[in-house]
């Protein structure tokens, strides 16, 4: 028997009620119990929607009119929000943003990891939740024989031009102006990505929020940029906290930002900035949270859930630059961190050396691969943290760290659908999943971070 066909067609008009919110924070409504997502619809409001996709069990819509308003919406501060890509929920109160996310996590334990019995607390959120980004990366493009730079819109590569991101750091908007003023006075050239022309792509700027330190990174085409020696002397010269300004070749066709080649063109190698009392060291390609507060509070929650006395030897895999090894490597007796980029494994062993951290070594390599060999020389560790990228762990991971049975295993992720996924091999292989705690590293986007503590079974 055929299914029936969806009872809305693209391009119709219909009269929606939100019911919940996606993941990703879109309205959801239904019409005759087929699901319509719509961007900025809030549950309990009542709206026109422009069907715009149709697919066999859901479809996708775009809000026209509201008729009924919830009392958790709120103006955006920001003026190009409904344009840009960057944030998704703006138009959330607070409140609503930290309640999304925390029944986001719940979801994903409920139905990816059938790990219902999991406590998932309430986000630990910010007090400000703006202004909280140390690392801004804009793309460079050309608009009426001007430069102009920003994000990308929503799904496409055109570039919405800004004057101001409210949730950067406010010395990363003005060295990006500064950067695009002083560029476009001096003829140098966008990078046409249709034709693969063109000079400057990307405006790259971290500044130290502890230390007011500012890195420029200048990511181009091209080795030569026109007129260098001028754009870096009226750089310095507008803005004396400029500690350093690099220059990153990017010659390839691709969507990668950063390219293979990185050079000093003034200044210092690194920057600095501190996470507690704790020193990094930064350069251009270094992976450095981007939320250094909520970054303390994040490791001072895989702290508290590693429960270190001094006596354990703890294994950090994807290590990055050290900066969750060397919080350990205060309260454990060794440390032994691994990251597949050799970068940032020099960048971990500098921090260790800056803050002279000697119980930390780190190796570079894949975390899967390294540690089945570290087990076979009879290193039987106590505690592994791992933190992988959003895709999370590699099943042959999972499984060296079942194989290396640690009494306590902490897990931070980025994406609460393969935390569930990976929590439930792990408990599948013999841990039990204590709690899971969910931080705000990223207020007015949809995406969450989480800590979670496993102790393997008696």
């Amino acid at each position: 028997m055929a299914k029936p066909k969806p009872p809305v067609q693209k391009n119709q008009r219909v009269e929606l009620t939100f019911e919940d919110l996606t993941h990703e924070g879109d309205g959801v409504g239904k019409i005759d119990g087929y699901p319509l997502f719509v961007p900025y619809g809030l549950p309990g409001e009542k709206a026109t929607v422009k069907v715009v996709k149709v697919k066999k069990n859901f479809g996708f819509g775009k809000l026209l009119d509201l008729h009924e308003k919830s009392p958790e919406r709120v103006e955006p501060p920001c003026n190009v929000f409904f344009q840009c890509g960057g944030c998704q929920i703006q138009h959330m109160s607070y409140d609503m943003q930290l309640e999304m996310k925390q029944k986001q996590v719940k979801d994903a334990m409920r139905k990816i990891g059938h790990l219902e019995h999991v406590p998932v607390h309430p986000v630990k959120g910010m007090k400000d939740p703006w202004r909280y980004r140390n690392k801004v990366q804009m793309p460079v493009g050309e608009r009426d024989d001007r430069l102009v730079a920003g994000f990308y819109q929503k799904r496409s590569h055109n570039i919405i031009d800004m004057d101001t991101c409210v949730v950067q750091d406010e010395s990363n908007d003005r060295m990006v102006e500064a950067v695009r003023r002083i560029a476009e006075r001096y003829g140098i050239q966008a990078y046409d990505e249709e034709n693969n022309r063109g000079v400057l792509r990307h405006i790259m700027v971290r500044t130290g929020q502890n230390t007011q330190d500012v890195m420029v990174v200048l990511v181009t085409r091209t080795k030569e940029i026109p007129n260098q020696d001028k754009l870096i002397d009226e750089l310095r010269e507008a803005y004396p906290s400029v500690k350093s300004i690099a220059q990153n070749v990017n010659p390839r066709r691709t969507n990668v930002v950063l390219g293979d080649d990185t050079k000093v063109l003034y200044g210092e190698e690194y920057i600095y900035d501190t996470i507690g009392d704790i020193k990094f060291a930064i350069s251009p390609k270094s992976f450095y949270q981007v939320n250094p507060a909520q970054t303390k509070m994040l490791y001072d929650q895989a702290l508290d859930y590693a429960a270190l006395t001094g006596k354990e030897q703890v294994i950090d895999a994807y290590c990055g630059i050290g900066t969750i090894s060397l919080f350990l490597a205060r309260n454990a007796k060794k440390v032994y961190g691994v990251e597949v980029v050799p970068e940032a494994v020099a960048d971990a062993k500098e921090n260790a050396k800056l803050n002279h951290i000697d119980n930390a070594e780190f190796y570079v390599g894949e975390a899967e691969k390294v540690m089945p060999w570290w087990k076979s020389q009879g290193l039987n560790p106590d505690v592994i943290v791992v933190d992988p990228p959003r895709k999370g762990c590699e099943e042959q991971l999972l499984q060296s760290m079942l194989d290396m049975e640690p009494e306590r295993i902490v897990y931070v992720s980025c994406n609460p659908s393969t935390l569930a996924r990976d929590l439930r091999i792990l408990e599948d292989g013999g841990y039990e999943t204590k709690e899971v705690q969910p931080v705000d590293m990223f207020p007015q986007t949809s995406h969450v971070e989480c800590v979670s503590w496993l102790e393997k079974k008696m």
